[in-house]
């Protein structure tokens, strides 16, 4: 069960924007999210909206989602034309899921194309999708690679196949290495996506997988906490005492084991959960999230962002489907926000980033709150004193979100 969406507004039929989005629009930059919310099994623990083809029944094709996709596509095109904001041509562009390579590498295509159709596509445009390792081959990689994607993000997530089949994932872990050196050999540049934390897992299991990944000589790495959300069959299993979580302390040392290995590897944090290689191969499109930029999300379930408006589109294909065939949005609702909330959201995710947050766009308050956290060694007193910016300590990482509330102001 994916999670409910969020409560906000009414959103028009027509999709139509408040002209408020105008304002600061030629200096932001704009992206396209596309989800495919096809998978071949839906694992225990993700909460994603992802369906496989038993569950979604009659009247949602994958054979026709590419073209459902690309009426968004049409719309979203028309919606900022008529809002009056200023042509703008697209930066990057991700393709999630569910698993995306599901779909042929025709469909896939044709949904960029349709893209850079409508915008345009920049010279250096970053173009990912998502894949399983076990649902690509040399010929379908270098196909994406031929139709104008640049990156490739492959769910990894473990080289130990009893915490493999622990998050009930289907791929064989020796299979890494042939899929990160046949995307690179198309000319992909390649991210790997790891998941700590996964009951039964050992502090050696987690080095193993991050050997392993390692091991390929790939230029970025994601490596996420487990969180069991609720509705989720994993969740079902830890409230039957089937599977045990780790505790708190497990976490964290598993988070610092990646930070070492991986920095000694040559790949830096840029973001609490992501390392690269440099700036170069750090993901564009995740940096437009964090650094409030604009994108339009296509696909049932995706969030948009466009000039302090956000929304979100109905879940389930077949209505995501139905509104589109009948001339209608997609969004079922949407939310303005004001500014004491976009400041709020800024501070929430450019804390999280390597780059910090400059003092001069916190508030007097919380700059007033920046002294107790250097004490705490949550943040980097050097760096804060040198260079005017609020740079997270390893320590401030493990505890970001504790220093978020403590910035803001809760429970103070």
């Amino acid at each position: 069960m994916s999670p409910a969406l969020p409560d906000g507004d009414e959103a028009p039929a027509d999709g139509a924007l408040p002209a408020s989005v105008v304002a600061g629009a030629q200096t932001r930059a704009f992206g396209v999210y596309l989800h495919v919310p096809f998978c071949t099994v839906r694992c225990g623990y993700c909460d994603f909206n992802t369906y496989t083809a038993v569950e979604l029944g009659g009247g949602a094709s994958q054979a026709s989602y590419a073209d459902t996709a690309r009426r968004e596509v049409a719309l979203a095109s028309s919606v900022l034309r008529t809002a009056g904001l200023p042509e703008r041509e697209v930066s990057t562009v991700f393709v999630g899921g569910g698993t995306p390579t599901v779909l042929p590498v025709a469909d896939l295509v044709g949904m960029l194309r349709a893209v850079d159709d409508a915008w345009g596509l920049a010279d250096d445009a970053e173009v990912t999708t998502e894949a399983n390792p076990d649902s690509v081959t040399p010929q379908s990689l270098a196909a994406l690679a031929a139709g104008g994607f640049t990156r490739v993000s492959f769910g990894m997530q473990s080289a130990v196949p009893h915490v493999l089949r622990t998050l009930e994932r289907t791929h064989d872990p020796s299979r890494i290495g042939d899929v990160v050196t046949w995307a690179r050999d198309a000319g992909l540049d390649v991210s790997l996506d790891l998941i700590y934390g996964t009951p039964g897992e050992s502090l050696e299991d987690w080095r193993t997988s991050l050997e392993a990944a390692l091991a390929t000589g790939v230029d970025h790495v994601s490596a996420y906490a487990l969180v069991v959300e609720e509705g989720t069959r994993m969740a079902v299993q830890v409230r039957r005492g089937e599977l045990t979580l780790p505790d708190a302390d497990d976490q964290a040392t598993k988070y610092e084991l990646a930070d070492d290995l991986l920095t000694e590897a040559g790949l830096g944090w840029y973001e609490v959960s992501n390392w690269a290689r440099g700036a170069r191969h750090a993901c564009r499109h995740n940096l437009a999230y964090w650094r409030g930029d604009d994108w339009w999300g296509i696909g049932p379930g995706a969030h948009s962002h466009v000039g302090g408006v956000r929304w979100w589109n109905v879940k389930h294909p077949r209505a995501y489907a139905s509104r589109l065939e009948s001339g209608l949005s997609p969004a079922a609702g949407r939310e303005v926000i004001d500014d004491e909330a976009a400041a709020l959201e800024r501070l929430m995710l450019h804390v999280r980033l390597a780059e910090g947050m400059p003092l001069a766009e916190m508030t007097a308050d919380e700059r007033g709150r920046v002294a107790a956290l250097v004490a705490d060694g949550l943040v980097d007193g050097r760096v804060l004193l040198t260079e005017r910016r609020l740079l997270l300590t390893r320590r401030g990482r493990l505890l970001a979100d504790l220093v978020v509330r403590t910035l803001a102001g809760f429970g103070a």
